[in-house]
This record gives C-alpha cells, sequence and structure tokens, in this order.
C-alpha cells in the first residue's frame, strides 16, 4: 500500500484487525473480503483453488493488505496447516467470517449416505474446524468476532436440500451455542442467514433444477425470486454488508443471532 492509503487505513474501524474469509476468492466471500479491506482489516482469503485465489487477492490488493491460503475447510489437517500460514504472514486472527459452503439437491429418498456426508462435511464440519483454529487465540485476547454464513436454509426447511437444511440448521445452533460460550470473553458468535443470492452456486441450483424438470432456465429464476417478497435475487454487497455491520465497534451486545437477509423472506 502508499503511504496515502496506509493512512486511511489507521482510521479505519478494523484498523489493525486481522480476518480470515472462507470460501473468500467469490461471491459473497469476495464481497466479504472487500468490505472488510475498507474498514481497515488486513484480509485473508481461504479457498481450494490456486488461480481464483490468486485473482481475487490480485484484484482487491489496491484495497488493502490481503494475502491467501488454500484448504478444504472439510479437512482439518488442511485447515490447520492454513491457518497456520494465516498467522505467520498476518498475525493471530481477529475475525472469522466461515462462508465457505456447497448445496447439493435431491428428494429424500434419493438422498445417500455420501451426498449426506459432503453436506455435513463442507456446511458444517468446516465451520467447527476453522472456529477450533480461530477461538483460543479470541479467547487469550479476550476479543474475536466469528460470524458464520448460514442460510435461510438454516432457519426454514426448504424441499429436495434436507440434507443442506440439516447443516445450516446445524450451523445456527452451533453459533448459538457458542455465543454462550464466549460471552464473557468479548466475543461475538452470529450467523448471517441470506436467501437466494446472485452467485454462481444460483446460478448452478437453476441449472440443476433445469437439468432435473425441464422448465426453461427463466421459469426456475422467477420461482426462485418470487420466494423474495422484494421479487429479487440478493446482490453479494447486501449479505457483505450485514457481515461487516457484526464486527465493527458498537455492536458487542449482538451475539447469538441468525440474521435473515432475506427481503423479508424469513422473519
Amino acid at each position: 500500500m502508499s503511504t496515502a492509503q496506509q493512512g486511511q487505513q489507521a482510521n479505519r474501524p478494523l484498523s489493525g484487525r486481522h480476518a480470515l474469509v472462507t470460501g473468500g476468492a467469490r461471491g459473497i466471500g469476495e464481497a466479504i473480503a472487500r468490505a472488510l479491506l475498507d474498514q481497515g482489516a488486513r484480509v485473508t482469503i481461504l479457498g481450494r483453488g490456486a488461480d481464483a485465489l490468486a485473482q481475487t487477492a490480485g484484484a482487491l490488493g489496491t484495497w488493502g493488505t490481503i494475502s491467501a491460503v488454500r484448504a478444504d475447510v472439510s479437512d482439518a489437517d488442511a485447515v490447520a496447516r492454513a491457518f497456520a500460514e494465516a498467522r505467520d504472514r498476518s498475525g493471530p486472527i481477529d475475525i472469522l467470517i466461515n462462508n465457505a459452503g456447497a448445496a447439493e439437491s435431491a428428494p429424500f429418498r434419493k438422498i445417500d449416505a455420501p451426498l449426506w456426508r459432503r453436506m455435513m462435511a463442507v456446511n458444517l464440519d468446516g465451520t467447527f474446524h476453522c472456529i477450533h483454529e480461530a477461538l483460543p487465540a479470541m479467547l487469550q485476547a479476550r476479543w474475536g468476532r466469528i460470524v458464520n454464513v448460514a442460510s435461510t436454509a438454516g432457519l426454514v426447511g426448504y424441499r429436495y436440500v434436507s440434507a443442506y437444511c440439516a447443516a445450516k440448521h446445524g450451523v445456527v445452533g452451533l453459533t448459538r451455542a457458542l455465543a454462550l460460550e464466549t460471552a464473557t470473553f468479548g466475543i461475538t458468535v452470529n450467523a448471517v442467514c441470506p436467501g437466494y443470492t446472485d452467485t454462481a452456486m444460483t446460478t448452478r441450483t437453476i441449472e440443476n433444477i433445469v437439468a432435473r424438470t425441464g422448465a426453461a432456465p427463466a421459469e426456475v429464476l422467477a420461482t426462485l425470486t418470487a420466494q423474495n417478497p422484494q421479487n429479487r435475487l440478493l446482490t453479494p454487497g447486501e449479505v457483505a454488508h450485514a457481515v461487516v455491520r457484526l464486527c465493527v465497534p458498537g455492536t458487542e451486545a449482538i451475539t447469538g443471532q441468525a440474521i435473515a437477509v432475506t427481503g423479508a423472506e424469513a422473519m
């Protein structure tokens, strides 16, 4: 960064904080990384694809201090190595954003054990592994922010994604329990639960429904957007704004919450 950029960063609310964002190379994760940089945080993005990570880190480098580490969040050993690398580069992790996730759809009778485990491994186990790595330093510092990007699927049920719903409900339960355990340590733990958002995951959802039903893509998109009373997809930036608001000063009393970002779809 230039001297001018360093001066601007020093006056931002999260200046001096190190934030790690899983699934940070694209979509909601990239938007969150950008928003955290804008608030002055040093940011580490974590993901599986080296090329996507490098591209995003390069694109966001003009916004502040950003680096990238590789890991599959479902692999506890890989997460441990990646977090150690992040700490070596940028110091203890003050802010953890668990954004990495995956969704597969099938009627319940067609869900097999491998599909069930994939949904749990990425969406729930991955959240656990990352918190397990970040929390000790937060407890020692008596300060930390953990935001789990869940989904409206963590608040309500949806047809044909019961494994995904179960995993995301688990994330919300973990959020609430951990908030109670850390309430006297200056740590807040919250979940942000977005509805359908204009990301590659939603594009894949539309493609899967088209392949399964033969419906036109525009028809499927209209069905999804109709679930939002504002009749639209959310933007990644809207979700990022909600996430970062939970990390800046003034929100210390907000913990253990599952905050719906849905245009009033879920209340």
